[in-house]
């Protein structure tokens, strides 16, 4: 396992870590022996990251993590988001009392006592401009509560507005051969300013394992279901904003990715990691097999730069005008 550090926290994360948002719901059927299972085998395999949200499951995944990193809290850091419990557009959900009760909830799920990294979980961009909410993240991090923050942000914008708090460690963007526009300012403007980077979605859902054809059929409680169109949260959030048949349909014409490489997921994931600004990607699993498979990367062959331009082509030629909501 190769480690990067998350910008200058002197936190060396794994550049494949993952995120617990399917083992804690929204991504249907889950178990949580096959979950526990997983992230012991990730662990072995030197994964020593992890990012979760009071909000999955309803800290059902901060649960999880709390059980299987028992006796390794000092080798294993958690990253963990807050504010989607309330009204995220609402300056109190923001106010000291509140942050710091969504922090104190999160520390006794987690059974911790310090969280590594505490996140602001894609907040409305009003309150980013007015930036009390980093005020309180300081005086959390002063009380020793939280070691460092950052944000999980939905736009460019949104991210660049992050970048003017100094003390902001890292943010969690999208960012995948599907959603590539913060290759042209943020990503090397937060590389420069050592903020490190965390990508979520770098699979659209899904989407880049070209396992899916158009008249698949989510389950109920799978978000990918439910949120397709921003019914339930921000568009891009499923399918890094595009529509599922459309997403296939693309998802199609880049097969040739997989060629000559594991598989497409590998490919998809390995074309991120060549980004050297990026810290580590944080790929969704429900068992032991997806992670097998998203580890793959880590000796997936590299692109080479006409591929790379090939990919950024088609990206502008093919996808941006099908993206949807802010990005």
């Amino acid at each position: 396992m190769i480690y990067r550090e998350l910008g200058n926290t002197g936190m060396k994360i794994s550049e494949v870590s993952f995120g617990t948002w399917a083992i804690g719901g929204s991504w249907g059927k889950t178990s949580d022996m096959e979950a526990l299972r997983s992230l012991e085998y990730a662990m072995e395999q030197g994964v020593n990251f992890f990012d979760t949200a009071d909000v999955y499951g309803d800290g059902h995944s901060e649960r999880l993590l709390a059980k299987a990193t028992k006796g390794k809290e000092d080798q294993i850091y958690i990253a963990t988001k807050f504010c989607r419990q309330g009204d995220i557009a609402d300056p109190a959900n923001y106010s000291y009392e509140q942050v710091s009760a969504y922090c104190e909830d999160s520390l006794r799920r987690l059974d911790r006592e310090a969280i590594d990294l505490f996140q602001i979980h894609c907040p409305a961009t009003e309150i980013l401009k007015d930036g009390h909410v980093f005020e309180v993240l300081d005086r959390l991090k002063e009380q020793g509560k939280i070691r460092h923050y950052g944000v999980s942000v939905e736009s460019v914008e949104e991210g660049l507005i992050c970048l003017k708090y100094p003390n902001m460690k890292s943010l969690q963007i999208i960012f995948n051969m599907f959603r590539q526009k913060p290759l042209e300012q943020l990503i090397p403007e937060a590389y420069q300013n050592g903020v490190g980077l965390l990508v979520r979605l770098p699979l659209a859902s899904g989407l880049l394992t070209g396992k899916f054809t158009a008249d698949y059929t989510f389950e109920a409680d799978d978000h990918r279901r439910f949120n397709e169109n921003g019914e339930a949260f921000n568009v891009g959030e499923t399918f890094a904003g595009l529509g599922f048949k459309k997403g296939v349909e693309l998802a199609n014409q880049l097969r040739w990715i997989g060629e000559g490489r594991p598989s497409m997921a590998s490919a998809a994931l390995r074309w991120i990691l060549d980004h050297k600004e990026i810290t580590s990607i944080i790929p969704g699993f429900k068992n032991v097999q997806q992670v097998k498979d998203n580890l793959t990367a880590r000796e997936t062959q590299s692109f080479s730069e006409e591929e790379q331009q090939k990919i950024q082509q088609f990206y502008q030629e093919k996808v941006v005008d099908f993206i949807r909501g802010p990005y």
